[in-house]
């Protein structure tokens, strides 16, 4: 069983700063690309950041260069920080990891249970 847990979200004031961490537990024995989307109300779920198991990252046009996605491998987390926050980022954030389980299973993709991040003043 594999479980990925979200924290970091809250209240935040317009133009600061958060971390959201993503833990991965149970099963891995394989830990692959990591990465974070977020879904605001009333709008579909989207990409904001991605890194592979080289540390390689990607970015929404929304949030490069206030963004940044790192990775813990030796304690299976995923971290994004993001500054500059705006109400428009307001939304539930959820992570997502390609996870092998066995050398004999192929990685599928799990998610954390999502966490709110709100900005306004």
């Amino acid at each position: 069983q594999v479980q990925l847990v979200e924290s970091g979200g809250g209240l935040v004031q317009p133009g600061g700063s958060l971390i959201l961490s993503c833990a991965a537990s149970g099963s891995i024995f394989s830990l692959n690309a990591m990465g974070w989307h977020r879904q605001a109300p009333g709008k579909q779920r989207e990409l904001v950041a991605t890194i592979n198991s080289g540390g390689r990252t990607d970015y929404a046009d929304s949030v490069k260069g206030r963004s940044t996605i790192s990775r813990d491998n030796a304690r299976n987390t995923v971290y994004l920080r993001m500054n500059d926050l705006k109400p428009e980022d307001t939304a539930v954030y959820y992570c997502n990891a390609l996870i092998s389980v066995s050398a004999w299973n192929m990685p599928r993709d799990y998610w954390g249970q999502g966490t709110q991040v709100t900005v306004s003043s």
